[in-house]
């Protein structure tokens, strides 16, 4: 698509960065005392640092110019107002809706469509109040215990993190469970540790025709019918589907069917019934506090100004690195166990939207679009990959996050996981030069051959941005707001490249051509004449070792 006006915006960007590209970003800090407060955001007690990044007030107006040049706030207002977002698949991108709590209409094509929402939220959280006092039982009159849900991709990535990152406000007499990979040992090593008669599986697919939920669905089934009866399976499995016909085929009684919206991509759909499994682990009062907390965002995001506006800003340093620097990798690294698998759920969140190679029209990309995005809990990372972060040839922005205050850890052990996290953001812009690790050599006594050729090897470039979030502590509240931020950021940039974030045709090639390879790796006498020749070697290579 020719855009003549976000041309000229990026041409002045480029010259704007052979300009500052000579300032080291430290020197910026010395020549504004102001820097941090200037350059950082607050939303009530979530804080957004981005003053370590080679940025000053010019880098931020004209990124603010190659928004306007996009027609972002345009876009925005597209986005709430329930247009067709999603132009492959025809279709509104209205996941705000979920986590609206107010009495404000959500329109897709002219219906309002939060009755519906409140109604399926009603719904879900009677159903988890009655699995958490024990009025849902299983077949033989026990109480739940466990719960496991089945599901793949947006099914699983979104309930599973957020099911770790918030475990200290979940009931103690509840185990929740996660299983997505078709690999048998994935559900195997789950079902070892559960008794069958105090298991509610639950299953998540939106068709209940993806291959690797319903072979793991269908598995499980026959773990309760073989230990209860097959009358049992309606007392533990319930469903997150609108294909009625095949989850009554399968078993599962209507009241016990949670639908949602095809104007839910799975990745945005957390926010929805496919948060039942969350909703049962930390009940449904605080899984409204998670979704006032993407309201905030959404709130901030609609009204904020552009150069204030954190999931703006997050969205246009990533266009600064990503097109005008020329970085690969964006990496997000918290400083909390419990966010463990926060970077994997970015993974799918980010490059599920923006991996693109066509505009929306269908035109090549004129621009580079998403990054690699990837990312571990600190301080692991810092004693694993940080080395290539610090002294590699490559540079790759971060993003740290961290709590100010603990959530059911000690106070000591936080106090040490904090100087880490702001240790490293240091590093990674200060940086250390080669007279300085002479200098530090020489006061340990090296001498002047020894200096020589060390000093080298303990050379820091610095220099490389990073972004901190600092929150008061990881509650619901601030999970929310955490998750939303991100999804906007993605969309601020899908604006920017002009591609749509809300489909995922990249993943059907690889569906289609397992469905044509599953009876060729399970019959040994099918023909492996319309395979390519690695694809039939390695069939032909397995199926020589197959019972043996």
């Amino acid at each position: 698509m020719d855009r003549p006006a976000v041309r000229a915006a990026l041409a002045a960007l480029e010259a704007h960065r052979a300009t500052i590209s000579k300032t080291r970003t430290i020197d910026l800090f010395a020549a504004d005392p102001r820097r941090f407060e200037r350059f950082s955001v607050q939303l009530d007690d979530l804080l957004f640092d981005y003053s370590k990044h080679k940025a000053n007030d010019e880098t931020i107006a004209l990124l603010v110019t190659l928004a306007r040049a996009a027609k972002l706030e345009e876009r925005r207002a597209a986005l709430f107002g329930g247009a067709e977002v999603n132009s492959t698949e025809h279709r509104p991108a209205l996941h705000m809706a979920l986590r609206n709590l107010t009495d404000k209409p959500f329109l897709a094509e002219g219906k309002d469509v939060m009755p519906e929402v409140r109604d399926v939220r009603a719904k879900v959280a009677a159903f988890a109040d009655a699995v958490r006092s024990g009025a849902i039982r299983g077949a033989r009159g026990d109480k739940i215990t466990d719960v496991v849900n089945i599901g793949i991709g947006g099914s699983d990535l979104g309930p599973a993190m957020a099911a770790r990152a918030l475990s200290p406000y979940a009931s103690p007499h509840l185990r929740a469970h996660f299983v997505s990979n078709v690999d048998g040992a994935d559900l195997g090593d789950t079902l070892k540790t559960l008794d069958p008669a105090k298991t509610l599986f639950i299953v998540s697919s939106k068709t209940f025709t993806t291959q690797e939920t319903m072979a793991n669905a269908a598995s499980a089934r026959k773990f309760v019918a073989d230990a209860l009866g097959e009358a049992a399976v309606a007392d533990h499995f319930a469903a997150v589907s609108t294909k009625l016909d095949k989850v009554a085929e399968f078993g599962i009684r209507p009241d016990r069917v949670f639908g949602f919206w095809d104007w839910v991509g799975g990745r945005y759909s957390m926010w929805s019934a496919i948060g039942l499994s969350l909703v049962i682990a930390i009940g449904p009062e605080r899984f409204e506090e998670f979704l006032r907390g993407g309201q905030d965002v959404d709130e901030h995001f609609v009204s904020a100004p552009l150069d204030r506006n954190i999931p703006v800003l997050m969205g246009l340093l990533g266009v600064w690195r990503r097109n005008l620097w020329g970085d690969d990798v964006h990496l997000v690294i918290p400083y909390d166990q419990r966010l463990g698998r926060f970077p994997a759920y970015l993974q799918q969140l980010d490059m599920e939207s923006n991996g693109k190679h066509v505009c929306r029209d269908g035109s090549p990309a004129d621009m580079r679009t998403g990054p690699f995005v990837f990312g571990e809990p600190g301080t692991n990372g810092q004693h694993a990959f940080f080395q290539l972060l610090h002294q590699g040839t490559d540079v790759a922005p971060i993003d740290f996050l961290v709590a100010a205050e603990p959530n059911d850890a000690d106070a000591g052990h936080h106090a040490l996981l904090v100087a880490n996290c702001l240790a490293q953001s240091e590093a990674m812009m200060r940086g250390r030069s080669t007279a300085e690790a002479a200098e530090a050599l020489r006061k340990q006594g090296a001498s002047e051959a020894e200096i020589a050729a060390l000093a080298p090897h303990k050379t820091f470039v610095g220099d490389r941005p990073t972004s901190t979030f600092m929150y008061r502590k990881l509650d619901p509240r601030a999970l929310g707001r955490l998750v939303a931020l991100y999804e906007h950021k993605i969309f601020v940039q899908s604006v920017i490249w002009d591609i749509n974030p809300f489909d995922q045709w990249g993943v059907e090639l690889g569906k289609e051509l397992c469905n044509r390879l599953v009876p060729i790796v399970q019959k040994a006498g099918q023909s492996l004449a319309a395979l390519d020749g690695s694809t039939a070697g390695l069939v032909e290579w397995r199926r020589r070792y197959v019972g043996r």
